[in-house]
């Protein structure tokens, strides 16, 4: 049901390492969450170049029903954010794991990689 190539946060996003961007990660919100947020009409994200703290709110989803925060899994820089979604935020509805990724970020030196689980893991989270 979760691609087993990433990882999960609690908060409900996945985490690639690779992202496409040299040392970066590829951030993006779960099939789970999006399905409970329904019909993703905007999406706001941060600035490339913008320092992020890892767990704070780096963004909003606004859906039909409410608007969600977006964190950031680990401290670092932005360093790539999916223009296409300002478009079409359908996206993260239509292909939460793939053309509706979120952002990357370049972890700081030394940042600590947060817990993170395994598709399993966070199957069993979700369905609990």
């Amino acid at each position: 049901m979760f691609p087993e190539d990433l990882k999960y946060t609690a908060e409900h996003e996945w985490v690639r390492d690779p992202g496409e961007h040299a040392g970066s990660v590829r951030i993006g919100i779960t099939d789970y969450a999006q399905d409970a947020l329904g019909d993703i009409v905007y999406v706001q994200l941060p600035d490339v170049g913008e320092t992020v703290a890892a767990g704070a709110a780096v963004g909003e989803l606004e859906s039909t029903k409410s608007v969600s925060d977006v964190y950031a899994p680990i401290a670092g820089e932005i360093v790539a954010r999916n223009d296409s979604l300002d478009a079409t935020p359908e996206l993260v509805n239509s292909d939460p794991y793939g053309a509706g990724w979120l952002l990357e970020i370049v972890p700081a030196e030394g940042a600590a990689t947060p817990d993170m689980m395994d598709a399993a893991a966070y199957e069993a989270t979700v369905s609990s």
